[in-house]
């Protein structure tokens, strides 16, 4: 018994010992946002209308809808694969509803507010939900339902007490209203806590199925002149195309990790595939170059991957060190279709129609 107990410290010390830190299995967040853009009037700008929508899977947009073509259409090749037909035309038609209710709502706000119709103006809506995993246990973390004037909080819904809070005195009518209709509450709690939750399950193991086949995340480490020392050099450690979002990436010297308050970091950012990237960099004496390496951990694999500086790097990556992080190319393929939520999205819409017979307005 104490043989074993002490080969297992020895194993955990050899791990420490050869990776700075110890193995830990962190939860990931996930999260499903929709986001409704309202302007009180057009703006000769390209690409920007009158209204647009948007769905966001992990701060990745996976659909997208505006007021000039007028259609629900997939930004992912694997939910435009997996999302049937009859799921697109619905999501089609709940997109003008909501285009018809921005349409009079900004309106409303306006007056409410005393603006005249000079100004642009512009309301928002933003719902949606967050989830922990932990393994293969998914805990719901928080629901959001709120709305914006101007840039402005406006009102949004606590799903601890199922009540609408008003941020401004010009909110309180509607908060005043939306409470008194209490199927309108009861459901907007149960969309975000259930609801929405499924469908931020389904999408992610849609998107899974192809963001898992991918090969390992690209790990690369260069270095420049700083520009604010020249007798140092900017040492930067890139990773890109990795996924789940979560990600752990430290810069150390001599195997011990670099403490954070060192380092500037880019934070983890979306790569238009589904994927993410992350950069940090530091700044060190030019002739320890090579003392330095990065090590990046992530679930997708078996063990960490350690990059060191190339003796050619600091020349071949000199123009290049300031540019944005690469993004991957999607290579295009999914896995067949799969019956939708035909009959969850058929719910919702029914939803949103008699939520805008009962409060049509603000």
């Amino acid at each position: 018994m104490t043989t074993s107990v002490t080969m297992k410290i020895l194993a955990l010390l050899c791990v420490f010992l050869l990776y700075g830190t110890l193995p830990s299995i962190q939860a990931e967040t996930h999260s499903l946002y929709y986001i409704y853009t309202g302007l009180s009037k057009p703006v000769d700008l390209p690409g920007i209308y009158e209204f647009t929508a948007m769905g966001l899977l992990d701060d990745t947009q996976i659909d997208y809808y505006n007021s000039k073509e007028r259609r629900k259409i997939p930004t992912q090749s694997w939910i435009k694969e997996k999302m049937q037909e009859d799921y697109w035309e619905k999501g089609t038609q709940s997109r003008k509803s909501k285009e018809q209710w921005f349409n009079v709502n900004v309106k409303i706000m306006m007056e409410r507010m005393r603006h005249n119709e000079s100004d642009l103006h512009v309301l928002q809506w933003r719902h949606g939900c967050e989830v922990e995993q932990q393994g293969s246990g998914v805990k719901f973390l928080k629901g959001v339902s709120e709305y914006g004037y101007d840039g402005e909080n406006f009102l949004s819904f606590d799903v601890k007490v199922s009540q609408w809070v008003a941020f401004i005195d010009a909110a309180l009518q509607t908060k005043r209203k939306w409470d008194n209709v209490a199927i309108l509450n009861q459901y907007t709690k149960g969309y975000l806590e259930k609801e929405c939750v499924d469908w931020l399950n389904k999408f992610r193991e849609y998107g899974d199925e192809e963001l898992r086949n991918r090969p390992d995340p690209d790990v690369h480490m260069f270095a420049k002149k700083s520009i604010s020392d020249k007798s140092k050099l900017k040492l930067t450690c890139v990773a890109t195309g990795f996924y789940a979002k979560d990600v752990m990436m430290t810069i150390r010297h001599y195997h011990t990790s670099l403490p954070e308050y060192q380092i500037q970091s880019s934070g983890i950012r979306p790569n238009h595939d589904g994927s993410y990237q992350m950069r940090k960099s530091v700044e060190i004496e030019e002739k320890e170059k090579y003392q330095y390496d990065c090590l990046v951990s992530h679930s997708s694999l078996k063990e960490p991957i350690i990059d060191k500086l190339a003796a050619e790097s600091l020349n071949a990556t000199t123009d290049k060190a300031e540019d944005p992080l690469p993004e991957r190319e999607s290579d295009g393929q999914a896995s067949s279709a799969e019956t939708s939520h035909s009959s969850s999205t058929t719910v919702y819409i029914f939803y949103l129609s008699l939520m805008f017979r009962l409060i049509w307005t603000f």
